[in-house]
């Protein structure tokens, strides 16, 4: 009898284990479905960004103009209009019609300077429908480009000119 109750319980343990090494049980009694959404809503938005100017680390007299450029990065959700503008900077008396860089030594000089949307043409301010460049976003970045000129003018004294300029972008 005691052989037999141990063969009883080696048999149990071995379908036991058998049952859960076959995976889940199959029901043949019937479905039922049900459905679930993924959603994300997609807003307006841009970012931008901007390379310096740099119209070259030494002049000398400015008796000729100095013509340069670099680009502004645009990336806008796609089918997003927008503008971008470019304020007047930090030099002493700027406006987006007249920049200015300041001397960074104490001196109280300044250098005229300006910026196109296209190569000495069209000036680039921050009036949005007046002096803006409009675009349409993508999706992806849009690179702009800066056109930058120093008209030729009487040469201030040595130092080094600055203006801080300030990107925005309307959308």
């Amino acid at each position: 009898m005691r052989r037999t109750a141990t063969i009883l319980v080696s048999t149990v343990t071995a379908l036991a284990c058998s049952t859960s090494l076959a995976g889940a049980a199959v029901y043949s009694n019937g479905t039922k479905t049900s459905t679930f959404d993924a959603t994300l809503k997609i807003l307006s938005d841009a970012t931008v960004s901007a390379n310096s100017l740099d119209f070259g680390q030494s002049q000398g007299v400015l008796n000729t103009a100095i013509n340069v450029n670099t680009t502004i990065s645009v990336t806008a959700t796609n089918t997003t209009p927008y503008n971008v503008g470019i304020n007047a900077g930090s030099g002493v008396g700027s406006t987006t019609a007249s920049r200015y860089m300041s001397g960074t030594g104490g001196n109280t000089s300044t250098v005229a300077f300006n910026l196109y949307q296209t190569a000495g043409a069209v000036n680039w301010g921050n009036t949005q429908g007046t002096d803006t460049k409009a675009g349409t976003g993508t999706g992806s970045a849009q690179a702009l480009t800066v056109y930058g000129n120093i008209p030729a003018q009487a040469t201030p004294q040595p130092d080094t000119y600055k203006s801080n300029l300030t990107v925005t972008v309307y959308f």
